[in-house]
């Protein structure tokens, strides 16, 4: 069975404790780390030392799927597409493993890169495949499964060249987000061929021209996207994912309550 999870960015005014507390009460007993908002990780003690930062998000007494990591400061700080930085980011990816292993994370998410100056999405593609063909090892062997998740402003941003990328990084997976598909018009059926290549979902609802909306008012068939992943195979965690952030203008939901609509209805289809 599909298990749930809650990312721990979506709890933007609560400490990292806080929003594990959050996840056991609302009885999802999950946390997805990131170094974001005040749940915030130390992505600099964690670089520094990998077994002692483990030791802290240990202490929290909760599942740990996943690690959202983000290499620079900004989506394109650092990005996969910039060869420049690929020894800097491998250099730090190598400290990310150990800190996953130590904490028994089992899946890990970098993002695939921006189009930099001079690129066209051809040239991004190529440079961010090199960048992830250096990191799939360092992952693989901590024990770690390494995705990216394609997102909006991404060179990323069609389930097509998604699965090119597959293509060119033999054993790279996806943390898959519809919403992020959805906003940029792709129909579901669409977005479907890569359920297979999921290895960690993030569920939030979307409409085209919008990242996320309040379950009721957007168009993504939670029901149809979870029978998806059912028969692809899927059984890794759904983590529900509403935030309160500047990106995209995710400004203006009750992220409390869009998480629990979400968690009932995940509830409601798989009894």
């Amino acid at each position: 069975m599909m298990k749930l999870s809650l990312t721990s960015w979506s709890l933007p005014a609560c400490t990292l404790e806080e929003a594990a507390g959050i996840s056991k009460v609302l009885g999802i007993g999950s946390l997805d780390l990131g170094y974001f908002f005040g749940p915030a990780i130390d992505k600099v003690a964690l670089l520094a030392e990998p077994e002692r930062a483990a030791e802290r998000v240990l202490a929290l007494g909760i599942d740990l799927p996943n690690l959202y990591h983000l290499f620079g400061d900004s989506l394109a700080d650092r990005n996969l597409a910039d060869e420049r930085h690929i020894e800097r980011n491998l250099a730090d990816f190598r400290q990310v493993a150990r800190f996953c292993q130590a904490a028994a994370i089992p899946t890990v998410f970098v993002l695939p890169g921006v189009i930099n100056p001079g690129q066209n999405r051809r040239d991004a593609l190529e440079v961010s495949a090199a960048s992830l063909r250096d990191l799939l090892p360092v992952a693989q062997a901590a024990g770690v499964t390494l995705t990216i998740e394609p997102h909006v402003h991404s060179y990323l941003e069609s389930p097509a060249l998604v699965l090119e990328l597959i293509d060119k990084v033999p054993g790279l997976k996806l943390t898959l987000d519809y919403a992020h598909f959805t906003c940029l018009g792709w129909r579901q059926d669409e977005i479907d061929v890569l359920a297979p290549h999921a290895a960690h979902v993030h569920l939030r609802q979307s409409k085209i021209g919008e990242l996320q909306t309040k379950l009721d008012k957007g168009t993504i068939n939670i029901a149809a996207e979870l029978g998806t992943l059912r028969e692809a195979g899927y059984s890794g965690r759904l983590s529900i994912e509403y935030t309160f952030q500047d990106y995209m203008n995710s400004l203006y939901d009750d992220i409390l309550t869009e998480t629990i609509r979400m968690r009932d209805l995940v509830r409601g289809w798989q009894s």
